[in-house]
């Protein structure tokens, strides 16, 4: 079962057996987790005629007793609270409980003690606490994502509700696959040791009853690594679909917001991206960007047939047939229009920020050795005024990571021309981004090593002709699925959480990444699961990233740390 399926199932399942007209009641979070398994159509087929937020609900007073209330939300103190008030004064002839996670039983007794006029039919836990924008990719959309860089001392409070975030959204994935992991983590990263420990806890002690699901003779395996030990990943710019699209416009639970970009008609200023969904999407969200050129044109001349012979209408039965079809060519026409919308726009950002000139660039940064030439390239386009201030920042940054210790004199002189380009821009970004993410602080092997591969894996690329410059980098995780795969790795580096081993190769892994996974990530678990390794992968993090949610997080991080210090 994967996740999509798991998710639409709780959904199914929490509205198909109360009849009746009914209001879908959600929180901030719980309409992630929905709206991207669930359609407003299908809302329609299920009798839901009402989306409403929880918090919405407390403020308004108008009763609505013909409509059934269907409750799905986190169980947190705040939707607790909302929910007591609710049902205090109660506003619908009846109300159905469902909540994504474990609920304590402090909360039951306060809503027990809520419910004087007896409204609430039933109360569950669904465990749907996660968002699944994929099969294989889910995220946890923790707004304060930049707390994963915090030291502890800084602060608590903050830093312990990410933490409880991220525990109760690994705990839902593995209630919805009804399994129970073995847990690793980096040693390296001490918010990842944090995780694994408080998961470990409540999975074996806390929960062991709810968790004690039927044995199988190996265990999956729940790896938790830190962001930090592969900053390269979320600061390249894309060049397959899916990950484009985040990085040049922004993707949100599989939304795109388009109302910025010209006069476009009301019903295409959003657009959904899924793969469940669209079906020309699934098939090209990780192709590269020239192929999606020459699909859609294919796609355009199709459509264009269909429309020609909806042309030649004259007959009756045309007529009728025409009508009948009229669905399926409107949604085809809207599919159209939606990917060429894209692609054009797509096309004219990266025309106008040069993003092939700073891509190949990058790349080189990422994939290869030669410091002198590197500092060479990137003081140029520090000198060229076509490319941006935040592209300066980013190759900057990526010079910075490969090439810390070989010559402290070219990175400072890229620290000053940085700062005299754009004062915004200041060096200790990229200053706070080493002591982050340095070499010191990696476990993974970004560069070392990776040179004689990635000169043979280039030398065979342009062999077949296939690849191209611009999607040569393969993120760290690759590298860390291939060790699992082989039985490689390293105790000493992801070390077990008590005394849980794992003999054998698992054939369920959930890697999750605090501090953000990217669709470049989730593009190589879903290669990864395509082949005939016999493992599955699943991919989640603390957010989506693309470039800008990278770099906010570190200034936001930043910030607080300089703070605090200034404070101490």
């Amino acid at each position: 079962m994967v996740l999509v399926s798991a998710a639409r199932d709780y959904i199914n399942r929490l509205l198909q057996d109360i009849s009746g007209m009914k209001v879908l009641i959600l929180d901030s979070q719980t309409v992630s987790i929905v709206s991207v398994v669930y359609s407003q159509t299908e809302l329609l087929q299920k009798e839901v005629f009402l989306v409403e937020l929880v918090d919405s609900i407390s403020k308004s007073k108008e009763p609505m007793s013909h409509l059934k209330a269907v409750y799905f939300l986190r169980p947190t103190l705040e939707n607790i609270q909302h929910l007591r008030r609710q049902l205090a004064n109660p506003r619908f002839g009846e109300s159905h409980l469902f909540f994504s996670n474990i609920l304590k039983d402090t909360q039951i007794h306060i809503l027990a003690d809520s419910d004087e006029q007896e409204v609430v039919q039933q109360v569950q836990e669904y465990y749907g606490d996660f968002v699944a924008i994929d099969p294989y990719h889910f995220t946890l959309n923790i707004p304060s994502n930049h707390m994963y860089m915090l030291p502890a001392v800084v602060d608590p409070p903050g830093l312990q509700h990410f933490c409880d975030r991220v525990v109760d959204g690994i705990a839902a994935v593995f209630l919805a696959l009804k399994r129970r992991p073995v847990i690793r983590y980096q040693r390296t990263s001490d918010i990842a040791k944090r995780v694994a420990q408080e998961t470990s806890k409540l999975m074996y002690q806390q929960e062991s009853g709810l968790f004690d699901f039927r044995r199988t003779e190996i265990s999956p395996l729940l790896l938790i690594v830190d962001r930090r030990d592969d900053p390269v990943t979320p600061l390249l710019n894309q060049w397959t679909y899916q990950a484009m699209v985040h990085e040049l416009i922004g993707i949100h639970d599989n939304k795109v917001d388009l109302s910025s970009i010209g006069k476009l008609p009301k019903d295409q200023q959003e657009v959904v991206l899924s793969s469940e969904q669209d079906a020309f999407f699934k098939a090209n969200m990780y192709e590269n960007f020239g192929d999606i050129g020459m699909n859609i044109k294919k796609m355009v001349d199709d459509f264009q047939q269909v429309a020609k012979s909806n042309q030649n209408i004259q007959t009756i039965e045309d007529m009728a047939k025409f009508v009948d079809n009229y669905p399926e060519y409107r949604k085809m026409h809207g599919n159209v229009s939606k990917h060429v919308t894209l692609v054009t726009e797509m096309s004219k950002i990266v025309e106008e920020q040069r993003l092939m000139l700073v891509s190949e660039m990058e790349q080189d940064l990422a994939c290869n050795s030669g410091q002198v030439a590197a500092f060479e390239a990137v003081t140029n386009l520090l000198n060229n005024e076509n490319v941006s201030d935040i592209d300066c920042l980013r190759l900057v940054m990526l010079y910075a990571l490969h090439y810390e210790k070989e010559s402290p004199v070219h990175l400072m002189q890229l620290f000053n021309k940085l700062a005299s380009r754009s004062p915004k821009y200041k060096p200790g970004l990229v200053q706070f981004l080493l002591k982050q993410a340095g070499v010191n602080k990696r476990t993974g092997d970004l560069y070392g090593d990776r040179d004689l591969l990635n000169i043979a894996r280039n030398m065979a690329r342009g062999l077949k002709g296939v690849e191209n410059v611009y999607i040569q980098h393969q993120p760290l995780l690759f590298q860390t699925m291939e060790s699992i795969i082989k039985g490689r790795l390293r105790d000493v580096d992801y070390p077990f959480v008590g005394n849980h081993f794992q003999q054998g190769r698992p054939q369920d892994v959930v890697i999750f990444i605090v501090g953000g996974a990217t669709y470049e990530e989730s593009r190589s678990v879903a290669l990864q699961n395509a082949s005939i390794s016999g493992i599955r992968f699943i991919l989640g993090g603390s957010t989506v990233l693309n470039s800008k949610r990278f770099l906010k997080d570190l200034e936001e991080a930043q910030r607080i740390a300089k703070a605090s210090t200034n404070v101490v």
